[in-house]
């Protein structure tokens, strides 16, 4: 079972909030319950806390000692008892979750933060007695789901189409080699997904299609509307062209603008000059001819 969601669910269940709920946790009392869970026999066996609530790959605790409580002496009320601890799950990381969960109501003040930033460090050095090199992250990972293809599909998608890899349009993985290169690079890092990899491959390599499919699509679509805009452009042209429509549209124009008279008869250098400025309606024409 998830060690968060297990932990969640005996903090919910807990004492009502008090007093307690302000005391300061006791780090020696906090581990000397967690102790009574994974570490039994720890004095003839180093590898225990590893054994108990690290992991599997570290072997099966002597047969027996499961059932022991190592409860003495003053600690004895934070520490699980032989009847307590058939309750015990035998998974390590179940085992560490459940030993979380009763111990942070056994020790007022505590909580799972306490017990991670506390025991986590424990458990490591005994994998590391047991000649098993486990970080951290790998201990909180014991307890984790079982990812779904869902959820692998969704985090190896992230990691294929960041900036830095084949982008968000897949751009820079046209070319099957650059692809799988980094598809193989975020399977790793992703990790846990081996069984869905070939249908997401698959299913990645077709969104890739369609999205550099598109890409040419809509390139094509801008190439063809600035190719009816020039055709457009080039069709009013000609026509301003033809018996110099558009040369008389601008003599007419300026002489109502800017002329005083407004090139009226009896007014020929007024037109002469619009004429002049509207020059450049024969220059354009003639470079069509």
């Amino acid at each position: 079972m998830n060690k968060k969601a297990f932990i969640l669910i005996a903090v919910l269940t807990a004492a009502p909030f008090g007093a307690d709920a302000v005391t300061t946790c006791s780090k020696a009392n906090l581990t000397r319950c967690l102790d009574s869970a994974c570490a039994i026999n720890l004095s003839s066996n180093p590898a225990a806390r590893c054994q108990y609530c690290g992991t599997a790959s570290a072997g099966a605790p002597t047969a027996g000692d499961a059932m022991r409580s190592v409860s003495v002496g003053a600690s004895a009320k934070f520490s699980f008892t032989a009847k307590e601890l058939k309750a015990a799950p035998t998974d390590p990381g179940a085992r560490y979750a459940w030993a979380t969960a009763e111990c942070i109501k056994k020790v007022a003040g505590c909580t799972p933060d306490d017990v991670t930033d506390n025991y986590d460090t424990l458990i490591e050095q005994s994998c590391k007695a047991a000649g098993i090199s486990a970080e951290m992250s790998g201990l909180r990972a014991a307890a984790a789901k079982t990812k779904t293809k869902s959820s692998c599909k969704t985090d190896v998608q992230a990691c294929v189409i960041d900036a830095k890899r084949c982008g968000p349009d897949y751009s820079a993985c046209a070319d099957n080699a650059d692809f799988d290169k980094f598809f193989s690079g975020c399977s790793v890092d992703v990790g846990g997904c081996d069984t869905y990899l070939g249908d997401i491959r698959t299913e990645l390599i077709a969104a890739r299609d369609t999205a550099i499919k598109n890409a040419d699509t809509i390139i094509e679509t801008i190439v063809a509307s600035y190719k009816s805009e020039r055709e457009k452009k080039l069709t009013a042209v000609k026509a301003n062209c033809t018996d110099n429509a558009g040369r008389e549209a601008c003599i007419t124009s300026v002489c109502e603008r800017s002329m005083a008279n407004k090139c009226a008869p009896g007014y020929s250098a007024e037109r002469s000059m619009a004429t002049q400025l509207c020059k450049f309606y024969d220059l354009a024409c003639d470079t069509l001819k």
